[in-house]
């Protein structure tokens, strides 16, 4: 699984990121976590609004930072 975190490096890219990074490592899942920061590669997926959680290429969550369950949930889907 490929999971992107995109974000300018605010707060609340940051606490997704790291929230993120739990969910993957209590639930053993395989993933590569990207932080991307470069706002024309940000653009690239169609996001007004940081941060955003992308999952094998398509924009799951964006504007907000979500729950662990949040997370987790699209994780497992």
């Amino acid at each position: 699984m490929d999971i992107k975190i995109l974000g300018s490096g605010c707060a609340k890219c940051k606490t997704l990121e790291k929230l993120t990074r739990e969910v993957v490592e209590q639930t053993g899942i395989e993933a590569t976590i990207t932080k991307v920061e470069d706002i024309v590669e940000i653009m690239k997926y169609g996001i007004m609004t940081t941060p955003a959680l992308v999952v094998d290429g398509k924009v799951e969550i964006k504007g907000r930072v979500p729950s662990s369950d949040e997370i987790k949930k699209v994780l497992l889907k």
